[in-house]
This record gives C-alpha cells, structure tokens and sequence, in this order.
C-alpha cells in the first residue's frame, strides 16, 4: 500500500539531488549527491541521495505516488538542435560530439529513471514518473515553502530547457508563469561568460565574481558603458538582449575570446594567473549589470502581479548581494529565498510541484517557513562518533558543559570544525555542517582563505549572529536565516567583527534563532557570556575542492587535512595536536 510520499529528482546537468515531501507535503528530506560520493557538483543520477531520502522517510520505491523529475527533456533537446543550427558552422564540432550522448539520454530519461530507482530497491513497482518545466521546478521551489499565501515569483538562472528568467504568481495551490524570457537571452548566462573570462568555472565560480566586484575600482564604469554599448541591452522590464557575436554558447566556452578582447582590451585571465585590478573592474561592471537587470525584473513583476510579498530561485537568485539591494529597493513588502536556490533545488520544486499541482493536493502550511531551517540532510548519533578510527580528547556530558569549552577555544584564536545534527539542504553551512572562527581578528580571515580553506584571498567570510542581537552590528530589520543577503555593517559591527566585514563594509549575514537551531544558538550566547560578541565567523566545513562534509568519517578526514585546530562532533572534541 502507497504512503503517499512524493520524490523529486535533479541530475543530468550539474548539482544533483533528490527531495521527499510526505503525504502531506511537508518536507521530509532533501540532499546534494555530492555530499555522498564526494565529487563537487556531481551530475550523476543521485542514487545514494535518493537511499538517504527514503530511509528517512521510512519507504521504498515502491510505497511513493509519483517521481518528479525537475525538468522536460525533449524540450531540452529541441533548444539544443535549434542551437546547433543557429550556430553553423561553429557548432558542428560540439554537435557532432555531444548530440549522440544527449539523443540517448534524453529520449529514454523515462526508462532511465525507472532502471535506476529499480536498482535502488531492488523488485519494487516504480509509480509514475513525472517531468516537469525547469522554471515551474525553480517557482514551486521558491513558493510552496514560502510563509506567504500569495506572492510574485522570479526565478532567473542560465537556462533550463529554454526559459532563461520567468515572472509568475503564487496563490494557495496555484502557481502561474505570467512572463518568460527565452534562450540565449540570459542575464545568468551573461554572467557566466564573465566568470569564464575572468578565468573561473562556470556553473561553480559565479559567487566568485560576485565576492570580486567589491574591489573594483573607477575602471568598472568604463567597461560597464563598453559592455552595455555592444554586448546587450538591458529592456526596461528587465530582459536581456544579447549581441552573439560576443558569446559561444554552444563551444567549451561561454564567449568569443577575439571579440572581448577587442572590445575590453584585455586578455581572458588563465586560472592559473593572478587577479589583477582589471578583472576586478570587470566582475565589478557584470555584478552593477545583473543587479540593474535585477532591480527592473522585480518592478516588472511587482507591476505585473500587483503582489506586496516576491519569492525567488533560480541560481542568480544565490547572488546575495543582489538580493541585499533588492530589499535596499523596498520594491516588495517582504522577499523570501528559496536557501537551495540552484539546480539542486530544482528536486525540491519538482517534488512540491508533484504534490500541489499534479496531485492537487493542498501545501502543507501556510503562514511559515517550511524548510525546518534547512536542516534536511543526514544526521548522527553518538554510536557513530564511538566508531570513528580516533578516540576524541574530550567527551562532554552535555550541551551546555560543550558549548562553554567551545567558546573558550574559539576566544583563545582556535579555528574549530563543528560537525552536529542534520546537514544542511543547500550550498550555505548554517552551524551543522560549519568551521568557526573568532571574528573579532582582522587576521582571521587571510589565515582561514590562505592555509584552513586553500581559497582566493578576496573571498569574503559570513557572520552567524544571535538574531536578538543583529541590529546591533548589522543595518538589519528582519530575520536573515539563510545567509542569503549582504546586509552593511554598523559602526560597532565594523570594530567588532572585521574579520567577517568585506572591503565594501558589507557583511552576507546568518542570523540564528533559538527555535529552529537551539545548539548553534546555545553556543553564539556561550561566545557572548564570554567575550561579549555575538557572532561568529561561519564558513562551510570543507576545503575549496571539496564538497560540504556529511558523515563525521568525512569531518575526521577533512580536519587531518586541513589545519584545524580542533574539530567538535555532537559531544566529542577531537584534538590531534
């Protein structure tokens, strides 16, 4: 007998992940595949993802009502040929190679599907399997789990199948796309290029760019006017148009390197070479570009739906210092994010689209969040921790006894790995999977990027604070749970977090409740008791090549490369110094 549960599934692109919602519609678990095979950003069909998320929910393949797959692949395939032949002769070369693989894949993704959840549960009868827009998966993502009733939708990323940006509106159950922008028109493609250029991974680096603007100088404005006079324009409504002889979209990489380098008069940087002034210039122009593009969506779609509330997805809406501004903007009321806004949300979306719209069944609540705090993933318990290959220095008897010893080491300078409870859903640590440092040391943070994390020396750090506590050192008036908003700082929080400030004086800000995680909050009051700040340094426990670490066994292997001072997992403090 079928329990009701619906599964959602991303893969075949990048980020893949599987979300399961109950019969109810209430989230009961959602993770990346990377956090289980290990490899960043895996496009792989996430098998062992899908293991976790039926574990947890207690089921088989077998007991579900539907699978939901995040997106059409025909329609896929249909832009891929159309790009292919809008692009001859250049594209005959990557057509030739890659349509073969798309032609096999894409047209029997049913039967794929079906093989691999069989392997999963061996003999099980697989329910319907469902395939729903890209854009739709991005939009239920962003509104079902919302705390609004009603609300406008944005969902802007590169592309998925052809919609590159949508304007739709939510209400109760309902969800409706009111405008679309197509490929290759894209201010998320557009942004893309400009990583590339700058010599970063597509698809993987963008926040990069974003982190690199705040050092642009007086430069930028000339090559956002070059960029603006022949690359695109940018409609009032907020649409893109792109001039292509400038980008390559259809080739290894995203743009027509002789065309930039005519126009910009420079060189695209190797990845292996320094990032000079110019490229800050650059990132600085391509970040002031998407956010004007940005700003005039959110208009449109004020304008459009006459909504007081935006949700959004999509993967530019991880850009969160276009989100900071947005709110700056007071365009709406109220703006809420979907926290897995990428790809990998896009399980998620499908999942919530399966339920409320093909099923016609109703969300689960209404007037709140429903994410749980993003606290999805896998968890742990202490048998786990005893098994582990090292024995730990210290086992503390409870929270409180742990959260003081952990305040004390991160006042005396100890970077710590924290390892406790459920993993986080999404690209954000949020104090579950999250090394912690003291932000009161302007050194803290050249020593995290340079030695701890391996990283660029631009890339700013993020503040967890007491949400009690926040205005104090923040310009904020709302709840920032997610770390999706760069917030400036006050002038207290400019003397007593610099380490956690960027150049721009602006900060990517977590603020944290009791209710929704009580440990990570026990221990930013311990901090306090102590020392007499409320924040912390917070970054994702792992190395710049690695993905976000799951399991302790991934906690213990990362901390022994990684020159931690210490690593805490549940009521273990491990110190092999």
């Amino acid at each position: 007998m079928r329990k009701g549960q619906v599964l959602g599934i991303s893969a075949y692109y990048h980020d893949s992940a599987a979300a399961l919602l109950d019969e109810h519609g209430d989230i009961i678990a959602a993770a990346q595949e990377e956090r289980f095979s290990r490899e960043k950003h895996t496009n792989t069909f996430p098998s062992r993802a899908i293991q976790y998320v039926l574990t947890e929910g207690n089921c088989t393949i077998s007991d579900l009502d539907a699978v939901v797959f995040y997106d059409k692949p025909l329609l896929k395939f249909e832009r891929l040929l159309e790009t292919a032949h809008a692009f001859a002769p250049q594209s005959a070369r990557w057509f030739a190679t890659t349509a073969p693989y798309w032609a096999r894949s894409l047209f029997s993704q049913r039967t794929r599907i079906r093989r691999e959840l069989q392997k999963i549960s061996k003999g099980a009868t697989v329910p319907e399997i469902l395939f729903t827009e890209h854009h739709l998966s991005h939009a239920a993502s962003a509104f079902y789990p919302s705390p609004f009733n009603e609300a406008a939708i944005l969902s802007v990323d590169g592309v998925g199948e052809w919609t590159t940006a949508s304007i739709g509106i939510g209400r109760g159950n309902e969800i409706e796309i009111l405008k679309r922008q197509d490929f290759p028109h894209s201010i998320g493609l557009f942004y893309s290029a400009v990583t590339s250029f700058c010599g970063f991974r597509v698809n993987e680096d963008e926040y990069k760019i974003m982190g690199l603007a705040a050092y642009g100088g007086q430069d930028s404005k000339k090559y956002e006017v070059l960029m603006r006079k022949e690359m695109f324009d940018v409609k009032s409504d907020g649409s893109i148009g792109l001039n292509m002889e400038y980008f390559n979209f259809v080739g290894t990489t995203m743009f027509n390197a002789t065309a930039w380098r005519q126009l910009l008069s420079v060189e695209a940087r190797s990845s292996d070479s320094p990032v000079g002034q110019t490229y800050m210039d650059i990132a600085r122009a391509a970040q002031d570009i998407l956010e004007d593009s940005m700003m005039r969506l959110a208009r449109t779609a004020r304008e459009l739906t006459g909504m007081r509330n935006l949700v959004t997805a999509g993967g530019v809406a991880l850009n969160c210092v276009a989100n900071g501004r947005l709110l700056h903007e007071e365009i709406f009321d109220d703006i809420w994010i979907q926290p897995a806004a990428g790809d990998a949300g896009g399980a998620l979306g499908a999942a919530l689209a399966g339920h409320c719209i093909a099923l016609g069944r109703k969300r689960y609540r209404e007037n709140m969040d429903a994410m749980h705090g993003t606290l999805l993933g896998p968890q742990f318990d202490e048998k786990d921790v005893a098994s582990l290959p090292i024995t730990p220095k210290i086992q503390h008897k409870n929270t409180k006894e742990l959260c003081r010893d952990v305040a004390r080491r991160l006042a005396n300078g100890e970077v710590i790995g924290w390892v406790q409870g459920r993993m986080e859903w999404g690209p954000r640590a949020l104090g579950a999977r999250s090394i912690l440092a003291d932000p009161r040391s302007s050194e803290m943070r050249e020593r995290l990027n340079t030695i701890i994390k391996r990283r660029e020396s631009f890339r700013p750090f993020a503040a967890a604070v007491l949400s009690e506590d926040a205005s104090d050192y923040f310009e904020i008036d709302r709840a920032s749970p997610y770390m999706l908003f760069t917030f400036q700082t006050t002038e207290l929080g400019r003397q007593a977090l610099p380490a956690a400030i960027h150049v721009d004086g602006s900060s990517r800000v977590q603020t944290v409740e009791r209710d929704t995680n009580p440990l990570f909050h026990e221990l930013l009051a311990s901090f306090k008791e102590l020392t007499g700040c409320s924040a912390l340094l917070n970054t994702s426990f792992n190395s710049s090549s690695e993905p976000i670490v799951c399991t302790p066994s991934d906690a213990i292997k990362s901390y022994k490369n990684m020159g931690l001072d210490c690593l805490v997992i549940g009521l273990s403090v491990f110190d092999m110094h």
